[in-house]
């Protein structure tokens, strides 16, 4: 790290579970963020300020007024601007050193694929399951770290589904993909604006842990909050045996 590095990041530096290596491990790190939403948005924020080195936003929407109510990555201006594009921007007024790829578009199929194999680690920012489950799947199949964040109305939820551990369980096995499942989402049933920061930050939080290799990951918790009376509940989950999804990890290769 050059001088300039030292500086800014000295409040990570002096903490001697992280310290230069810790930094470092963040400079060189890639991550893949599906959503610049809601949740994308304090995800994507502290990833920057943190000093992640590469970081590639994705998503295929547009900002609308509605938006900036939550979606704190995006200012009036930027009504009708592509959420990736004007994220992009946002996070390089914050850290210009770390580079954001903006990828405006849907990610499925080959691309998604392509997109996780190519990162460290994978935080899912979107807000329906079809998307999830898409996800998930790139994620057990390359053994990339998956951090999840969800929120509606008054209630979040966040986890992560460290797949390269034979052990861990995937989003799959909590949450079995099928075609009768209700949408809902923040457009039809609204949502309170602090929430979706809480849990973006602690998206953060969790992919930062991950990339430096400190503390205790929820892997194999989730983690629920009720923010109308700020009550947090924790649930222990295991890895489903018969998953349809992650049942052969162990006889996949962990992706270089």
């Amino acid at each position: 790290m050059n001088d300039q590095q030292l500086l800014r990041y000295a409040r990570h530096i002096l903490l001697d579970e992280l310290g230069i290596e810790g930094q470092e491990r963040f400079l060189s790190a890639r991550v893949l963020v599906v959503g610049a939403g809601g949740l994308g948005s304090p995800a994507a924020l502290y990833l920057t300020t943190a000093g992640v080195g590469d970081i590639t936003l994705a998503d295929d929407d547009i900002v609308e007024l509605s938006n900036l109510q939550r979606q704190i990555l995006h200012v009036e201006s930027s009504v009708g601007r592509p959420k990736a594009e004007s994220g992009r921007d946002m996070l390089a007024a914050f850290n210009p050193e770390t580079h954001v790829t903006a990828r405006v578009e849907r990610l499925d199929g080959v691309k998604l694929d392509e997109a996780v194999a190519a990162a460290d680690l994978v935080l899912d920012c979107t807000d329906n399951f079809k998307t999830r489950h898409a996800i998930n799947r790139a994620c057990v199949h390359h053994r990339k770290p998956l951090v999840s964040g969800a929120a509606i109305r008054f209630d979040g939820q966040v986890s992560v589904y460290d797949l390269r551990n034979d052990d861990a369980p995937c989003y799959h096995c909590l949450f079995p993909e099928a075609d009768d499942v209700e949408a809902v989402n923040c457009a039809t049933t609204g949502v309170f604006a602090p929430l979706v920061g809480i849990i973006g930050a602690m998206q953060a939080a969790e992919a930062l842990k991950l990339l430096a290799g400190i503390g205790e990951s929820l892997s194999g918790r989730l983690l629920w909050l009720d923010v109308r009376t700020m009550h947090w509940r924790s649930v222990n989950v295991r890895r489903d045996p018969e998953c349809e999804v992650c049942k052969d990890r162990e006889h996949h290769a962990v992706a270089a």
